[in-house]
């Protein structure tokens, strides 16, 4: 089980790979960094990235919904006795306390971000970030590899 250091290591060992972080989504302070940043200031990036994840954390369109309804607060079909906001959890995110998003990802002309939130056993405000060089890097494998660190990360 890899710590900070050795997770945001394994992440640059990906192709395209220009820098990664470890930031909690809720102070957007960096918990660890390597390689470059986009604005050559790895604490603003983790400040300006923490604003994009907490946006999508907690956004109402973005959260999980009971089958039958929409992230919107429409409700399944009449008689089916679900409803959008009778999700039996206290968040409303529909599933069971936990992030709704997984992921976010921006696409820029030269390049990914993607954002992987970490479930954590406490209050699950991590996520680990890493930028690609969009020519070099492959989106689908960064994502793969993320959530498989995500799964490993010891904080």
């Amino acid at each position: 089980m890899p710590g900070i250091d050795e997770c945001l290591l394994e992440a640059m060992r990906l192709p395209g790979a220009l820098g990664a972080g470890v930031v909690d989504w809720t102070s957007g302070l960096t918990l660890g960094t390597i390689g470059q940043s986009p604005n050559d200031d790895h604490e603003a990036t983790a400040a300006e990235t923490a604003e994009l994840a907490r946006m999508a954390a907690e956004h109402p369109a973005f959260r999980a919904t009971a089958f039958g309804a929409t992230a919107f607060g429409a409700t399944a079909p009449a008689g089916s006795g679900e409803s959008g906001d009778e999700s039996g959890d206290e968040s409303g995110d529909g599933n069971d306390g936990g992030l709704s998003v997984e992921d976010v990802i921006v696409t820029t002309r030269t390049g990914y971000h993607l954002l992987h939130f970490v479930e954590t056993t406490f209050d699950s405000s991590v996520f680990l970030h890493l930028w690609l060089n969009r020519d070099e890097g492959n989106l689908a494998l960064a994502r793969l590899r993320l959530r498989d660190l995500a799964e490993r990360l010891v904080l």
